[in-house]
């Protein structure tokens, strides 16, 4: 079933702005369908295999310490080159989505992604190991951000957390699953098998540009008014399908953004790129969002990237063993990122950072005080930890493109990005240092456990929240 956007829109300042409202008004109208999970499903398997990419470094790095004789500096650059790539890429993609398209940079970043695995092999020195890994953070970098920005936009408001977390969902279990592939395949065939297996996903940039369509709302945007209707009309007659009965009407798009714009000034109206997330109510927004990406996963960083060294360093474990007790901790944040998919449009937004900045730090605590006199002292208490900073870090994926309007969303989400990369390249450094200044894992943990309350003290007072609000409510 379709309605003309001209038809539904209200009267309003330019075509694009009645496009936009009758777009958001028809996508509320929407229920779930088969439509979604196919999105959703072809989407996560690209963010599934940047994460899996992303982790194996971790895992990689005891054995490229003793083949390449790297010293405790450049097993730190070998740890955070990528996550400088990263950064770079987050900041780049938000620009070139808000302004060629969200699927287009999602399909070249998986492609670039793939073909520097494969390079990756070829490596026998750290020089190009390390310039291989700034570009292959490029384009990881760069797809994550842009790929929560496009889920966002493909769902209605009602239980938006569960829908869009589940697919996020994606990249904590490719986390999970790269560690547990990595931990029998790096002892049994080596690094180099594993970023082979990496490279084959590079296939599927093909499969997102045939089977995903462009976001509706950044067409209409962007001025691309019948493009914009096709696309809709397209979505719509799919999910008519896959549920077998006609669509609701769209409620009257004036709807959508009467809440939010009474209130709005006309600056932050016009607010866009860089400078529009500093304009107006977006300038706390922004401020409060970087600070909890970068607490977050500064600690989360800072304990799962070093726990494979400190397991074989610290208490003489295998290699295989410090890997298996690592890949436990990757399972436990897997299983809060769950626990938070399915509570999060019930707890809000705001809580679910709170709570589980709150806790991890108190957990993290408890094993210091403890001592952390054993393997499996770090292992029950680096877990209970991680269920709360994994669940906090996965709820940023949400948060974040509900935080600005369409104009500047995918923008905004690199920015989070970035910042989120500040904390996953300092995180592991810190560590390392306060590691080897004080000869103990203990201060680590005291230190770690430092920034997870700074992170909760700021969501828990400042954070706005947003739950089943829609996205042109929250962002005028």
């Amino acid at each position: 079933m379709s309605t003309d956007i001209s038809q539904d829109a209200a009267p309003g300042p330019s075509p694009a702005g009645t496009a936009r409202a009758a777009i958001a008004a028809r996508f509320e109208r929407l229920p779930p369908s088969r439509w979604h999970v196919t999105v959703r499903l072809i989407v996560g398997v690209v963010t599934f295999f940047e994460a899996f990419d992303q982790l194996l470094i971790a895992y990689a790095l005891p054995e490229l310490r003793d083949e390449w004789h790297l010293s405790t500096g450049d097993a730190t650059a070998v740890l955070t080159v990528g996550s400088a790539g990263m950064l770079v890429g987050a900041l780049l993609s938000g620009r070139l989505a808000d302004r060629y398209g969200r699927v287009k940079v999602i399909a070249y970043c998986v492609a670039a992604s793939g073909l520097v695995s494969l390079a990756l092999t070829a490596c026998t020195s750290l020089t190009p190991f390390l310039a291989l890994r700034f570009v292959q953070g490029l384009a990881i970098g760069g797809e994550v951000p842009v790929a929560a920005a496009f889920i966002s936009e493909i769902t209605r408001s009602f239980k938006r957390g569960r829908f869009v977390l589940l697919y996020e969902l994606v990249f904590p279990a490719g986390l999970t699953v790269g560690a547990l592939v990595a931990a029998w395949v790096v002892p049994a065939a080596g690094w180099r098998t594993m970023f082979a297996v990496a490279a084959v996903p590079g296939l599927l940039a093909f499969l997102v540009q045939r089977r995903v369509p462009e976001s509706p709302r950044w067409l209409a945007e962007r001025g691309r008014l019948a493009e914009a209707e096709a696309v809709m009309s397209e979505i719509e007659a799919k999910v008519t399908a896959a549920t077998g009965a006609p669509l609701p009407p769209a409620a009257p798009t004036a709807s959508a953004t009467t809440a939010a714009a009474p209130t709005a000034t006309a600056a932050e109206r016009a607010a866009t790129g860089v400078r529009g997330l500093f304009t107006g109510r977006y300038r706390r927004r922004t401020l409060v969002v970087g600070a909890i990406w970068f607490t977050g996963y500064f600690v989360n960083y800072g304990v799962t990237s070093w726990l494979p060294s400190i397991y074989k360093d610290e208490y003489g474990l295998s290699l295989s063993d410090a890997l298996l007790y690592s890949t436990v901790t990757s399972v436990a944040g897997l299983i809060g990122c769950l626990i938070v998919a399915l509570t999060v449009d019930v707890l809000g937004r705001r809580r679910i950072f709170a709570v589980c900045l709150g806790a991890s730090a108190a957990l993290l605590l408890t094993l210091a005080a403890l001592g952390a006199g054993s393997p499996v002292q770090v292992l029950i208490w680096t877990s209970l930890s991680a269920v709360g900073f994994f669940g906090s870090n996965i709820c940023l994926y949400l948060y974040t493109p509900e935080l600005y309007p369409t104009r500047m969303r995918a923008l905004g989400c690199s920015v989070g990005g970035a910042v989120n990369r500040l904390g996953v390249i300092l995180g592991p450094i810190l560590v390392g240092v306060v590691y080897a200044a004080n000869d103990s894992v203990t201060a680590v943990f005291v230190m770690l456990a430092a920034v997870a309350v700074v992170g909760a003290v700021v969501a828990g007072t400042l954070a706005e929240e947003t739950a089943n609000r829609p996205l042109e409510e929250i962002s005028p």
